[in-house]
């Protein structure tokens, strides 16, 4: 527990080598609570609005105003599935896919259907966790006065929770059920109009898919069976998420360094002799 606050006529069994000594951690504690504290809220305020910027939604109206970027599927271990994906936002809006059906060699060719988009889930919940993380920090600004460290140390918990919410988020993709992903309307079709199964964020920030656990296993809607029957999966890398992981990291670091700070005071009070 720390006691910064704590006057030096409360110590009369200190030398007064201790009571100087005291009096200096005193004063940079105090330092530390009115100038530190909030040079690095400023700090993380900054570098998360850089983070949240990249997550940023379009205004009502202005979709079309939102870069699109294109990315090719690729895998270095197989050549089953090929083929573009476009990503505007937090939303794959088209997608053009190429699969090879291994025993026949027959190659089945997808597309989007024109009236649906997969919103990627991950990036909206990963959003979201960093505007909390704002929310937090901006809670405090210039004006208020930290009383304690403890006071500092609950607000840096509760910030890197958010932060580590959103890093676990974007890192690893919320496995859906076959019945799930059969009623949840993220198709693209091919030609005969036959769904293809969605796909997920994973580590790396990649794009990748399709999200389930193993060939062989069924699962049944609607008193229809569905099963596995291959898994294929293809990758493509998305520079401005591994940017955005990078962000966390070092927002994560700097609020372990001000929790650090602040124990290193925390150890003086409390072992202080006598």
């Amino acid at each position: 527990m720390l006691h910064p606050q704590r006057s030096l006529s409360e110590l009369p069994r200190m030398s007064a080598a201790s009571q100087v000594e005291t009096a200096v951690l005193e004063e940079e504690f105090n330092w530390l609570l009115r100038e530190e504290v909030h040079a690095v809220l400023k700090q993380l305020q900054e570098i998360l609005k850089e983070a949240s910027r990249r997550f940023s939604m379009p205004s009502p109206g202005l979709e079309s105003q939102l870069k699109q970027e294109n990315f090719i599927l690729g895998s270095s271990t197989m050549d089953q599935v090929k083929g573009v994906l476009t990503l505007q936002g937090e939303a794959l809006t088209q997608a053009d896919i190429n699969l090879k059906v291994a025993k026949s060699s027959q190659v089945l060719h997808f597309q989007f259907r024109e009236d649906k988009q997969w919103k990627l889930q991950q990036i909206q919940d990963a959003r979201n966790h960093v505007n909390q993380a704002l929310l937090l920090l901006s809670s405090r600004d210039e004006t208020y006065q930290f009383k304690t460290g403890a006071e500092v140390n609950k607000l840096m918990d509760a910030v890197m929770l958010q932060l580590t919410r959103a890093r676990n988020r974007l890192t690893t993709p919320a496995s859906l059920t076959l019945p799930e992903l059969a009623t949840s309307g993220l198709m693209v079709r091919n030609a005969m109009g036959r769904p293809f199964t969605p796909w997920s964020m994973q580590a790396a920030a990649s794009c990748c898919g399709p999200a389930v656990s193993s060939v062989g296993k069924g699962d049944e809607l609607n008193n229809n069976r569905f099963e596995v029957s291959h898994v294929h999966k293809v990758e493509c890398v998305v520079p401005w998420l591994s940017d955005t992981l990078v962000f966390f990291t070092i927002s994560l670091q700097l609020c372990q360094q001000l929790k650090d700070k602040i124990s290193v005071f925390s150890s003086f009070w409390n072992y202080r002799p006598f």
